[in-house]
């Protein structure tokens, strides 16, 4: 693995006329801070508690709470101004005030607090994800933050035996107990609906709950069927974030060497199960253990088909909930090995899940779902389009285009990146300003008490819009609320004000992706002024950089990071040449 060293440097001289793209680019990053402003002085108090009913459970608990500043570390540290940094901690720390402070009346996982240790008591990683999402990024803008790490360290620790009251893990068969997992431990009984669903609560004429439930016996049915818990999920891969996180923080050996345990105990149990990830794992450490051998079952398994949702009275198949992350279990030991093998057993099972298609009404369809279907154990719930969870982060991460096949259309940030829609970048960044301008009208047009409001009712108004700058300033892909690591070819920093982001009247643009290189164009947008910005490879640093060109100058790099002088009104298309995955994932800012 590279080191840094002395940081190569290279000069732009190239007048160049402001690129459309660079106006709009600049004109979202102060939209969505500008919006995160007025946003916060909305739905926030003096302390940083969010003005809602703080309820616990999977439909406005707080998981959706701490959603309110999803992407606010992302914007910061794509560029945002430091205003976005200091809402976020604000708004954070209130936040964890806030949901220890609150507890249950009925439900038996809040009695004594929803959050404990400043983590949630007991709930499961889909949720859990979703609640860190913005947590898990913000030591791309604050590594060296003692809070931080303390946190990191300690959340970690939970699912590594550091901590006798969060008894999530078993060395020994090397699972993690329970779907529902936390400060306090794992769940190892069934789930009731009510924990799901938290306390009764006055609904109709007061509420518009986001889920459609109209009264709270309603909220109840939607959570009839999620009793079975017991046992490891794919879904606890999300746990290896946390381990990911405190690994980049400190570079201690033992969170990298935990995650890559369990993410190895999940490739071996694929490897049982006939190259497809198990949806149970018993606690003796067998496949379907929990549940008389049914690798299927569980909540949010391959069978988890709910029988009425009580709102329309139709069926809902909800696999999809574990099959869209867990993939990103798999990515983290990506990006701690630099092993694609991990991410390739992942892909392995689109074929295997695919080859027992079948042709329905004349039309080829395959299965998404696996169980015991009216009473008869086999696949189910067939559509026309492939089985593919993840495709297009398979592909991101691997280079492999092939990977696309498996997806309806080709998606257009592919063409873009391939050569072939050079229209993309000002449609998603002028889509992007539409989102930002909708949302904050939204804000304003919202007259709703804290006593009638929801901890999800804000959520579709967070103006923190980011996938567009994600994928076009740094070759990334989008963060969204999974709650897992970004991954990017590029990442910025500005050296005159020591922080993370592309400097003030700076913009970058990349319009080519590659196994090996990596293609970006950076504008002064400052006439007057010259400008410098530290490009580094990958998020963490993960990239090597092996070289740099720009207008037909190779400078010689081999380190993690370059730095780019741009004179007064330049830019330039400058070629990145870099071996992907190549070092240990940090996150030190890159002159330390």
């Amino acid at each position: 693995m590279g080191d840094n060293h002395a940081t190569p440097k290279v000069t732009v001289t190239n007048a160049m006329n402001p690129p459309y793209w660079a106006l709009l680019e600049r004109q979202v990053l102060d939209a969505a801070t500008d919006g995160c402003i007025e946003f916060h002085d909305r739905y926030f108090d003096e302390r940083g508690y969010l003005k809602c009913v703080p309820r616990w459970g999977g439909n406005d608990g707080p998981d959706d709470a701490a959603e309110n500043v999803l992407n606010w570390p992302m914007l910061h540290a794509l560029g945002a101004d430091d205003i976005i940094l200091e809402l976020y901690r604000h708004a954070w720390e209130g936040h964890l005030r806030q949901y220890t402070e609150a507890k249950t009346v009925e439900v038996p996982l809040g009695l004594d607090g929803m959050y404990y240790k400043e983590f949630p008591t007991m709930f499961d990683w889909f949720h859990h994800g979703e609640g860190l999402n913005a947590f898990v990024l913000q030591g791309l803008s604050d590594p060296d933050d003692r809070t931080l790490v303390a946190r990191a360290k300690r959340f970690a620790g939970f699912y590594m035996g550091h901590d006798p009251q969060a008894d999530n893990y078993d060395p020994e068969h090397k699972i993690i107990k329970s779907l529902f997992n936390g400060s306090r431990g794992p769940l190892l009984r069934q789930a009731t609906a009510l924990d799901w669903a938290g306390d009764p609560i006055e609904v109709e004429g007061r509420f518009d709950p986001n889920h459609r439930e109209r009264n709270f016996q309603e909220m109840l049915d939607h959570f009839r069927d999620y009793t079975d818990v017991v046992g490891d999920h794919p879904l606890n891969l999300g746990a290896t974030t946390l381990a990911f996180i405190a690994y980049a923080l400190t570079g201690e050996d033992e969170y990298r060497d935990w995650a890559l345990e369990y993410v190895d105990a999940w490739v071996e149990r694929m490897e049982a199960n006939g190259g497809i990830i198990p949806s149970n794992i018993g606690l003796d450490g067998t496949i379907g253990g929990a549940y008389d051998g049914k690798w299927w079952a569980g909540a949010y398994g391959w069978g988890f088909t709910v029988d009425v949702i009580p709102y329309t009275g139709e069926r809902a198949h909800r696999g999809a909930q574990f099959q869209y992350r867990a993939g990103y279990g798999f990515g983290n030991a990506l990006l701690l090995t630099g092993n694609r093998n991990y991410v390739k057993r992942w892909r392995q099972m689109y074929d295997l899940v695919n080859a027992n298609s079948k042709i329905i009404d004349g039309q080829e369809m395959y299965p998404h779902m696996y169980g015991a279907e009216e009473g008869e154990e086999g696949w189910y719930y067939y559509k026309p389009e492939k089985f593919a969870p993840s495709a297009q982060e398979v592909f991101y991460w691997t280079q492999d285009h092939s990977v696309l096949d498996y997806l309806p259309e080709k998606p257009r940030w592919v063409d873009y990146f391939d050569g072939n829609d050079p229209s993309y970048p000002i449609d998603a960044l002028q889509a992007d300003l539409a989102t930002i301008r909708d949302r904050m009208e939204q804000v304003r047009n919202d007259n709703a008490s804290p006593d009638c409001t929801m901890s999800d009712d804000m959520n579709s108004k967070n103006p923190a819009i980011t996938d567009a700058l994600t994928r076009l300033m740094l070759g990334g892909l989008p963060t969204g609320r999974v709650g897992y690591p970004l991954h990017s070819y590029l990442r910025y920093f500005d050296p005159e004000r020591q922080r993370a982001g592309i400097p003030d009247s700076v913009a970058a643009l990349v319009d080519e992706i590659s196994e090996d290189h990596v293609c970006v164009t950076l504008v002064n947008l400052d006439q007057t002024r010259a400008r410098s910005v530290i490009v580094q490879g990958g998020a963490y640093a993960e990239h090597q950089i092996t070289s740099v060109t720009e207008s037909g100058t190779e400078t010689k790099v081999d380190g993690t990071n370059v730095a780019v002088e741009l004179d007064p009104g330049c830019g330039s298309r400058i070629k990145i040449n870099l071996q992907r995955y190549a070092n240990r994932p940090q996150m030190a800012m890159p002159w330390v």
